[in-house]
């Protein structure tokens, strides 16, 4: 029984205008044609091609104004801190009494940066930190009264980027604002370059296994396997990633009727 064979475009020859599908296995192109989005559903215009949606992501503008979000539970401090941060040109967008106002407080304005008191009533300062920390929401700049080391390292591990110990002055506050805020810019930028390296290996890896299928299936040399899911991609508007999961489907899915 001949082996099938996917129809490759040969070196010399003129190819018709190629329709989603029609270059892949029955099923495997159905698959890769219900993965593609409707043209109706989703129509490119020069309008949407040059004009950003609402929801794009514009971080990197770069705010006018530094946008803060105070939690300190004695007020006389807070309205200190207030007019520091004010004189300087932050901009103070929500003042809390207790951590859980600042942490509600924090997750309605999207602050640049949120500045907690370490003893707060409801919840405290590093609790709240943690939770912040913990939605990425914004850099968290800690106060406290005491220096100890374990004091500093709970702030720390909660997420905390910077610490200031109390009293400070106008010339304590914004270098310590400056770390926090670099410190967080410098890990969020680290977890996307994690992120985007998962993603490519993970790419990698199912590229690599929907290639030894269309070697073994339709006995293909590892770079006409390779050029056939490349090749396919662009056609088809699809990332490499789903045609290889789209191969790969195919193939469990032969698997499992062949044990029927």
């Amino acid at each position: 029984m001949r082996p099938r064979r996917l129809p490759f475009r040969q070196p010399g020859r003129v190819a018709r205008r190629s329709v989603p599908g029609d270059h892949a296995p029955p099923l495997l192109g159905r698959l890769i044609q219900a993965a593609q989005p409707r043209k109706e559903e989703h129509p490119v215009t020069a309008e949407h091609e040059s004009t950003p949606t609402p929801d794009a992501d514009q971080s990197h503008v770069p705010p006018l104004t530094t946008r803060v979000v105070i939690a300190e539970d004695e007020a006389l401090i807070r309205l200190d801190l207030k007019e520091m941060l004010e004189e300087e040109g932050y901009s103070v967008v929500g003042e809390a009494g207790d951590g859980q106002t600042a942490v509600e407080l924090a997750r309605e304005h999207r602050p640049d940066l949120v500045i907690l008191d370490v003893k707060m009533p409801v919840l405290d300062g590093i609790s709240a930190a943690e939770k912040i920390a913990g939605e990425s929401i914004a850099p968290v700049l800690m106060l406290t009264a005491f220096s100890q080391r374990d004091l500093v390292e709970r702030a720390r591990d909660a997420g905390a980027m910077a610490y200031l110990v109390k009293p400070f002055s106008k010339s304590d506050v914004v270098p310590a604002i400056e770390m926090a805020v670099s410190r967080f810019a410098e890990l969020k930028a680290l977890e996307k370059e994690v992120a985007d390296l998962s993603a490519r290996l993970e790419t990698r890896k199912l590229v690599d296994r929907a290639k030894s299928i269309l070697q073994t299936e339709y006995k293909l040399s590892e770079p006409a396997a390779f050029r056939w899911i490349q090749k396919t991609s662009m056609d088809r508007r699809m990332s490499m990633q789903q045609v290889a999961e789209a191969v790969i489907e195919d193939a469990e899915e032969k698997k499992q009727n062949a044990a029927k």
